[in-house]
């Protein structure tokens, strides 16, 4: 009975690790969303369910397997290492290079890095538990495909701090471009749907990065995706806005 509590547990973590939710791995399976977590609470299904579930994720037995004794991989990197890697501009380049599955000499024909340079970075970042590194300067990421970065941490502020400058410095209006700003009116539940639809955005196009992972790199090109959502008001609104009882705006 372990054995098959680890198996569920195993099979549990490959699954967030893709994002596949119960609600579209019962719609896969023709069950309720009741009965895939009921089912999956229990940790008990026929060997015939399991086959389902593996076909309709895409996970094979063998990956099952090899996981069962494998370290769960790192949805989150701590602050310290965080810190690390943006206190080196070309620790950060390599880091999410690697993220977005380029090779070692991809690496070094696109940047201004040595050979060596780039491996000593790779070696680093095998170091904070980021990817193994193995020969040949292969890589193999220890991250999971759910992994983000600390929400407010180091490099999320790095970025938030580019794109109110860089990012944001355009027009929007070349090839693959887009911007739309939308301000509504919405109910507290109606809120909640719409935060939730980007983030099965947000996941979708994650999603499509990993299709095309095996894609020469000159087919591709880097698409920055920024989805957002908040009660806000312009500062300018704010000011004019009448004050309520308890001092409130």
């Amino acid at each position: 009975m372990p054995h098959a509590i680890t198996l569920v547990d195993t099979l549990k973590r490959l699954l967030k690790a893709r994002g596949i939710t119960y609600a579209e791995l019962a719609g896969r399976i023709g069950m309720s969303e009741a009965s895939v977590k009921r089912m999956f609470s229990q940790k008990n299904f026929t060997l015939q369910r399991l086959d389902d579930l593996l076909d309709a994720s895409g996970i094979g037995f063998d990956e099952l397997s090899a996981a069962q004794g494998a370290p769960a991989a790192v949805v989150h990197l701590t602050l310290a290492q965080e810190r690390e890697i943006i206190g080196d501009p070309r620790l950060l380049v390599v880091a999410v290079s690697v993220m977005n599955h380029i090779g070692f000499d991809e690496i070094v024909r696109a940047y201004a890095m040595a050979p060596a340079e780039v491996t000593a970075y790779l070696l680093r970042l095998d170091r904070i538990g980021f990817l193994a590194l193995q020969p040949n300067n292969r890589v193999k990421l220890l991250i999971a495909r759910t992994f983000s970065w600390i929400a407010n941490g180091p490099i999320q502020q790095y970025f938030r701090h580019e794109a109110s400058g860089d990012y944001l410095d355009s027009a929007f209006d070349g090839e693959g471009e887009m911007m739309r700003l939308v301000n509504v009116m919405l109910s507290k539940p109606s809120s909640a749907a719409l935060l939730e639809r980007l983030r099965q955005v947000a996941d979708e196009f994650a999603q499509q990065h990993q299709h095309e992972t095996r894609l020469p790199l000159e087919h591709k090109h880097a698409v920055s995706f920024i989805v957002a959502a908040r009660p806000w008001v312009p500062r300018a609104f704010k000011a004019l806005l009448r004050e309520q009882p308890g001092g409130k705006r």
